[in-house]
């Protein structure tokens, strides 16, 4: 008797600019199904890219992530017309080059970073446990670890605005901090889920305003790689060595211990509120 295999299958955030289209396009190429969830179309000039497309390897759905409108509906979308994640890559972010707000009026990386990667994980749960590998890596970053201080009750409103180190770095904290916090509880319904930092890689784009500093910006033109190595970091996280462990914070593909965990379950108690409060119940009132 013939025993045939599903496809294993890959939700990626991002999905269609630097860390996340290398990532996009490893996956693709190494024959997984991949669940692009994204902002912005893909190049039309990719031949990887559209033949995936056409062959529905590759799948879209698109939202602007921080708009809760869009994202439930995404989410709602996403959960009627697929059948399971295995992998699930909470990727999506940046680096703002100003203080910005979302449309739930909080500060943008916040939202972005912090709420919508726990939003995303707590309404996906169903289709991952449909998987077989049930986890999920969401991408944080080694900007925080230059940070002597922290203070999680500016998170959604902070008094003061800096490229990469302010709320950038500060959400990618929080984000790494909630992952440890949650990380029990869903590895006993059967989900792992860590943080990784993909490092430093060059993802600026031409005529895209960053929230990277103007002297760093010709560093990372010259010296930082491609973001080809971001993902590989990521893939290493999702895949590697470190696939059977939960709630860890990973950089340089090694485990490396958090500060401040002190304030792991009031992030997480914050933003299970937001969920809670504002994606569920104002959801259900629609």
């Amino acid at each position: 008797m013939n025993i045939t295999h599903s496809p294993r299958t890959a939700l990626i955030t991002g999905a269609n600019h630097g860390i996340g289209l290398a990532l996009t396009r490893r996956m693709l190429d190494e024959g997984w199904e991949v669940i692009a969830l994204i902002r912005s179309a893909f190049a039309e000039d990719d031949p990887l890219i559209q033949e995936a497309l056409a062959r529905r390897q590759l799948r879209i759905y698109k939202a602007d992530l921080s708009d809760f409108t869009q994202l439930r509906s995404a989410m709602q979308s996403i959960n009627q017309h697929e059948t399971q994640i295995d992998l699930l890559f909470n990727n999506a972010g940046g680096s703002f080059p100003e203080l910005t707000f979302s449309k739930q009026g909080r500060e943008l990386h916040y939202e972005l970073q912090t709420v919508v990667p726990y939003i995303i994980t707590m309404e996906l749960k169903p289709l991952l446990l449909n998987g077989t590998l049930r986890t999920v890596i969401n991408t944080s970053s080694n900007a925080f670890m230059m940070k002597p201080g922290f203070d999680p009750a500016s998170l959604a409103h902070p008094a003061k605005f800096q490229m990469l180190t302010g709320p950038y770095a500060d959400t990618k904290r929080a984000l790494s901090l909630w992952t440890e916090a949650v990380a029990p509880v869903l590895e006993a319904e059967g989900i792992l889920i860590r943080s990784a930092d993909p490092g430093g890689n060059n993802t600026l784009r031409s005529g895209k305003k960053s929230g990277i500093p103007l002297w760093l910006k010709p560093i990372t033109r010259l010296f930082f790689p491609e973001p080809t190595h971001g993902a590989g970091l990521l893939y290493q996280a999702a895949l590697g060595e470190h696939s059977g462990k939960s709630g860890v914070f990973l950089t340089k593909n090694q485990v490396k211990p958090l500060k401040f965990t002190e304030h792991s379950s009031r992030i997480l108690k914050d933003v299970r509120a937001i969920y809670e409060r504002e994606f569920l119940q104002t959801g259900s009132a629609n």
